[in-house]
């Protein structure tokens, strides 16, 4: 049985925790795409984590975590994370690397700055982690899969034939020095060592695992909004944040996922530039970023402040609608119990009209927040177990949130920790 775990939004939703959560039913949880370039807060009885490249379920003795063949994968990084949690008293976790996955190479991270720094006031927004780079050199074919770090010969050669090209870029484009084949090729062979005691054919494994019954969580990186292909393009991450993607990310056919829980958070907040509708600013928005997530609204990866917003119905309705959402989990409820009423917004005005479907990104850059006011409920819902126990006017809040998405919502959590969660029934 195959569950994915993916965001309905711009990212930040909090599937981390959810995954975290989830994971304690699961043999094995797999990262199906993107990179270091996010990063999911874990806070359970070994402390408060940031993980960016591992999979949320890695603090449990009984998982296996998998780096899926659509992962960017940063092998130094990926290799300080898991000592990194060893350190902080973690068991050492069991962890998989598909042998099909690409390599994100030392100069990707360095284009990456290179091209932000070119683009001035119309960069993107990048996390500077290399992402973009090294997703165009995979789909232009001269990225570097991990099995080929076991053929020196065939390595050499095209490491050499790579540079040339590079250097080129970062003669006549960027101005900056050139690559060393040589240096590149010793950096490589030192890659393989690192790699070599988790690389593994994951799609073989996980082929025997499901004829064995095994129950798998596929992990996504940010939400809907951020796919190249349905979301707010160009201002998007460089590979498909859609559970369908999941099917091809870890190497499984696409019939075997048969539960898609899609991550909504009761209100709004991105990283990064694009169009975003329902976004508050100035005291307004400070105060809800100050008492947003764990440790207020500031990205896991970057600390940068979060922009924050109203919750978005059309923006998390079609989310959840690309995703093939079977169930919702509602993250962060417990962050809007200071505030007398609350914004949803319902509606886009678009050229004097208005509409409830997401549109492209040129007409979503027009956009302007239809919203409906809902009453708050003014007081501190933590701790709260029963979905029952909470106050009408959030019962309420919820259910309205329900109805505009189209799916259930069959979690509502409460609070950062492991088990602040009310389970609802579908």
């Amino acid at each position: 049985m195959v569950r994915a775990i993916v965001g309905a939004n711009w990212g930040d939703e909090g599937k981390g925790k959810i995954t975290d959560m989830l994971a304690q039913d699961s043999d094995i949880i797999v990262r199906f795409q993107g990179g270091s370039n996010a990063g999911h807060t874990i806070i359970n009885n070994y402390g408060r984590f940031a993980l960016h490249l591992l999979p949320s379920g890695v603090f449990y003795g009984h998982t296996t975590s998998i780096i899926g063949n659509g992962v960017a994968l940063n092998i130094p990084y990926l290799i300080k994370e898991i000592r990194s949690l060893v350190e902080q008293g973690v068991p050492e976790p069991k962890v998989l690397v598909s042998n099909r996955a690409q390599i994100l190479m030392p100069y990707h991270i360095l284009f990456d700055e290179y091209e932000e720094e070119r683009l001035g006031g119309k960069s993107f927004g990048s996390t500077k982690s290399g992402i973009a780079p090294f997703y165009s050199d995979k789909y232009a074919k001269i990225g570097f899969q991990v099995s080929e770090l076991f053929d020196e010969a065939a390595l050499k050669e095209k490491v050499v034939r790579v540079c040339q090209m590079k250097n080129v870029m970062l003669e006549h484009l960027y101005h900056k020095p050139a690559i060393d084949p040589e240096e590149l090729y010793k950096t490589l062979l030192e890659y393989r060592d690192m790699i070599a005691p988790y690389v593994c054919d994951v799609s073989a494994y996980l082929h025997e695992a499901l004829k064995e019954g095994k129950r798998v969580l596929l992990e996504g990186q940010l939400g809907s909004l951020k796919d190249p292909d349905h979301g707010i393009y160009p201002m998007v991450t460089s590979s498909s944040t859609l559970a369908a993607y999941g099917a091809i990310g870890a190497g499984i056919p696409p019939y075997e996922i048969k539960d898609i829980i899609t991550v909504v958070k009761a209100y709004s907040s991105a990283v990064g530039a694009g169009a975003f509708v329902s976004e508050i600013f100035g005291d307004e928005a400070e105060e809800l970023r100050k008492r947003g997530g764990d440790k207020g609204e500031y990205g896991a990866t970057t600390g940068r402040p979060r922009r924050v917003g109203w919750f978005d119905a059309v923006a998390s309705r079609y989310g959840c609608r690309i995703q093939g959402a079977t169930e919702a989990a509602l993250t962060v409820l417990d962050v809007l119990g200071y505030l007398d009423e609350i914004p949803v917004c319902t509606g886009y005005e678009i050229d004097g009209k208005v509409v409830k479907d997401f549109p492209v990104t040129v007409e979503l850059e027009k956009a302007k927040p239809v919203l409906t006011k809902l009453p708050g409920w003014k007081c501190d819902i933590r701790g709260i177990k029963k979905y029952e126990d909470l106050p009408q006017a959030c019962r309420d809040y919820i259910e309205f949130i329900e109805k505009e998405i189209q799916t259930p919502v069959t979690m509502v959590s409460n609070g950062p920790g492991r088990d602040e969660i009310i389970y609802r029934n579908k």
